[in-house]
Formats: structure tokens, sequence, C-alpha cells
């Protein structure tokens, strides 16, 4: 399949926290990271959103885009994603709204159907154990449209959505996407005439399925006349293969124990990733690794751009965003700076921004 050009490039960030750092490192070292995507060209800088994890510091994105926007100068801000169910729809049409008319045309409103946290956790955010499902998701989406101005031909939002308005004055908006990690996400985006960003990174083994599943029920909108895809996979870039390995150990720790039901506490060293990992059964841990390989991409920069680029190929995304877990900021710097810089060595794939 021959791309348009170019394919921009984005970044997605979950504020890692390490052993020994507080909360205010890491959303330090996301600061560092926004303004490193910033100088790159980047086209977008998303940050996520989780709660009760010892791992992660990014539980409220709306505030922190505000201080990444004000951090930066051109980069596209924005949440990767707020999971709406956990919010009232309003709330979350406000907040984004204040975001774009303080930082026009840079704010990017992402939204997922995922708790992002437990159900403790989410029963306590919703303040309610009823409604944990996401049976409600797509009504949600379209009323937080609405309260942004953006009302969809054929979608009626609810007649609370219809008397309110998110800001008093508004002269643009957010650019709204859905995310997700199924079928179900890309068909209600393709639905609705929104772009679709897909979590690759989560190594689910459905990227393709969700991909034509997008594409076949996309209809026009307001919105978009055409799909646009954005894929996500997990990357770490090194000066040596071993050293790429090495420096990805963390990553797989973290796999491992989000897949065997172990507390998930803050980001180990490599080194003590090392020593953990060689602990395990050989043949089991090279099987499971296999399957759950923690960063999807562990190497240098050009394999890592080939392997990039070929994941575009497969999937036909019209944007890459790259995103990874390491024990230091220095090290998702070096590889956001490397992404960039080989990537525009790639034909057909010539400009990191849009």
């Amino acid at each position: 399949m021959t791309r348009p050009n170019p394919v921009p490039l984005s970044v997605l960030d979950t504020s890692p926290v390490a052993v020994g750092q507080s909360s205010g490192e890491a959303l330090a070292a996301t600061t560092a990271l926004a303004r490193a995507a910033d100088a790159a060209g980047y086209a977008r800088f998303w940050v996520a959103e989780h709660h009760a994890m010892p791992a992660v510091a990014s539980t409220s994105p709306g505030v922190l885009l505000a201080h990444l926007a004000a951090a930066t100068d051109r980069i596209r801000v924005g949440s990767g994603g707020v999971m709406l169910p956990n919010h009232p729809t309003l709330v979350v049409a406000e907040q984004f709204a204040m975001l774009e008319a303080l930082h026009p045309g840079r704010i990017d409103l992402g939204i997922g159907r995922a708790p992002g946290a437990d159900p403790m956790t989410a029963a306590a955010l919703r303040r309610t154990v009823e409604g944990l499902g996401a049976e409600d998701f797509p009504a949600e989406v379209i009323d937080v449209l609405a309260l942004l101005g953006q009302q969809l031909p054929g979608r009626a939002p609810s007649l609370r959505a219809t008397r309110l308005s998110a800001t008093p004055s508004a002269t643009s908006t957010p650019q709204v996407w859905l995310l997700g990690s199924s079928s179900f996400s890309a068909e209600l985006a393709g639905s609705l005439g929104l772009p679709f960003s897909y979590a690759h990174h989560f190594n689910t083994g459905h990227t393709l399925q969700a991909a034509d599943a997008y594409r076949r029920a996309f209809r026009p909108s307001p919105v978009l006349d055409a799909p646009r895809l954005m894929v996500s996979a997990s990357v770490l870039v090194a000066d040596s293969e071993d050293e790429a390995h090495y420096l990805a150990g963390p990553s797989r720790v973290m796999a491992l124990s989000l897949r065997t039901g172990r507390p998930l506490g803050p980001i180990v060293s490599p080194e003590d990733a090392e020593r953990e990992l060689a602990a395990l059964d050989p043949a089991a841990a090279a099987d499971f690794f296999a399957r759950v390989p923690g960063t999807q991409v562990a190497t240098t920069a050009d394999r890592a751009v080939d392997e990039l680029a070929a994941l575009v190929e497969r999937t036909g995304a019209d944007e890459l965003m790259i995103t990874g877990t390491a024990y230091d900021v220095a090290t998702r710097v070096h590889t956001l700076e490397q992404v960039a810089a080989h990537w525009a060595t790639v034909p057909g794939l010539a400009a990191v921004s849009a």
C-alpha cells in the first residue's frame, strides 16, 4: 500500500513513576519529554488517564494538559485518553473547551471507554456501582460532541446536552478522537465519522481487524470526509541491540506483573529488571515474552524505524503514535529524538509533523 505523504509522528506518555521517584518528578519528566517532542517536530503529545497505579502519575489529563500546553510552543496536546464513563459529559466538555480557549488549535480530546482503574476505584470515580459497564458510552460521546457544538446529522444528543454549552463563546473546538483496542470502538468511531486511534501497543493481536472494521463502518461527517486512523506502538531506541534489550528490561517486568496478577509497583531499574528476569525459568520466560514482549520495538534507531514503517504499511495508518516504558526520562527523550531523525529518511514517510 502506498501511503500519502506525510505520515505524522506523535507521542503518548503515562508519566511513569520509577522506584525512588516522586509523582512530581515523574510529571516533570513528562514535561521534559513534551518539550523534546515539540522541538523534534512531533505532531501531538497525549497523556493517559490511569488511577490507583503506583507506576503511573497521570491521573488527571485535563490538569496535566494545561501545564504541558503552557510549557510547549506548537505541538498539539491531548488526552490518550479521557475515560468518559468516569466523568460527567459536561465536565469533560467544559475542561477541554477551556483548554481550547486557552490554546486554540492545539487541543485534542481523545476519548476511551475503559475505566483505567480497578473496580473499586472506578466506583469511587463514578460515585455509584451502577454504570460500571460502557453501555451508555456511544450516547455519552454524542453528548460531548453536542456540548462542544459539534452535533452530528442523524445522531440526536440528550435533551440536557441540547440545552447546555461547554463554554459561552467558542471560536474553535478541540479535535475529538475515539480511542480503543477492540472492534467495538473502531466501528463506533467509523459510524460517527470521527478519527480513531488504535492501541496497538496493548499487543492484543487485533490491530488489522480493528483497522478494517473502522474503515468499513466509516460514514462521512462534518468532522471528517474520509477515515483517519492512528496506531500506537511501544518503542525504545538505543545505540546497540544489546543496550536496547537491557533498557527494555523494566517494561518486561511490568508486562509480567500485569499478565500474572502480581502487584504493579513503580518501574524498576534495568539492573534490577535483569536480576528479576534472570531468575525466571528460561523456557517459560522465552515463551511469555514472545507473546508479551513488554516493549514491542526495542532496537537501534534505523531498525526501529524500519519496523515502524512496516507497521504503517500493514495497517494503512494515517498517523503513528509512539509510547514507551523506561526507567529514566533520558532514554525516552533519546528514543523520540532518534526516531524523528531517522523517520525523515524513510521514503513516503518523510515528515514528522502534520
